[in-house]
């Protein structure tokens, strides 16, 4: 039997190529992937974009091959905007929270992917696909939206970090798309992260000024929404520029993942 090829590798995963249609996801640790597959199954039979499950098993997960670069390499590379790349999350989040709870759960809860960021969306040349559900779950709906808007402040507060002015200016386009949406709830999503073993200390060193930021975006989202304004209603951040490819040593964020993590 042919060993799979190595294919990408994230922080607590790595990506095998078994075919040209197919990878294969396994986890370091040895995580269970039957919730995460179970979720992924629903999500993929109603229409969602998620890659399909073809077997599931142990810390093992079989999936369809994604083709095209994740949102985060085109970004890089300059082949999509700021602007349309907020759009797309947005609305990501909005087709997510709109879909059924899986049987059992409260009427009102809804399904929360919690990682929802540049580089867990490919751009799949049939749409965005949305990878890496290690930690889906139900819950409200502003906790998956305050934790993009963490993720993203985490990069826009790192001074040294050549995607800082591009994820700030992300950061208020994502939630003036969203302002009509839930409101964040900035707080838990903060409690969530200080708690994820896979943030380094530098990230974890960043999160009360992302925390801030976040929150202060999110109070700007909710006035324009009161106003019914178009315009920022807080200070605008810094001007985005064309971000240069990161240097390894500043780019925390793991190679392109098209099967998941």
């Amino acid at each position: 039997m042919t060993e799979p090829l190595p294919y990408a590798a994230g922080r607590d995963a790595d990506v095998y190529l078994l075919d040209g249609d197919r990878v294969l996801r396994r986890y370091r640790d040895g995580t269970d992937v039957t919730v995460e597959a179970g979720f992924m199954a629903h999500l993929h039979a109603a229409g969602f974009p998620v890659p399909r499950v073809h077997h599931a098993v142990g810390a093992d997960l079989v999936l369809r091959r994604v083709p095209g670069p994740t949102m985060l390499a085109a970004l890089v590379a300059g082949t999509i905007e700021v602007g349309p790349a907020a759009v797309i999350l947005a609305d990501l989040h909005r087709r997510l929270h709109s879909l059924a709870p899986l049987p059992g759960a409260a009427d009102s809860a809804r399904i929360l992917h919690l990682d929802v960021h540049p580089d867990n969306v490919i751009l799949d040349p049939d749409g965005p696909v949305l990878i890496d559900w290690r930690n889906v779950r139900h819950g409200p709906p502003g906790l998956d939206v305050a934790m993009t808007a963490l993720i993203l402040a985490q990069v826009a507060v790192d001074a040294a970090q050549p995607l800082a002015a591009a994820a700030e200016e992300m950061l208020w386009c994502y939630l003036r798309e969203l302002r009509d949406h839930v409101p964040p709830l900035v707080d838990q999503a903060l409690a969530v992260r200080l708690a994820n073993p896979t943030q380094t200390a530098a990230e974890l060193a960043r999160l009360p000024a992302a925390a801030r930021l976040a929150a202060e975006c999110a109070a700007s989202g909710r006035q324009l929404r009161s106003t019914g304004g178009e315009g920022r209603a807080a200070t605008p951040p810094r001007a985005a520029t064309p971000p240069p490819p990161p240097p390894a040593a500043t780019n925390p964020a793991p190679r392109h993942r098209p099967g998941g993590d």
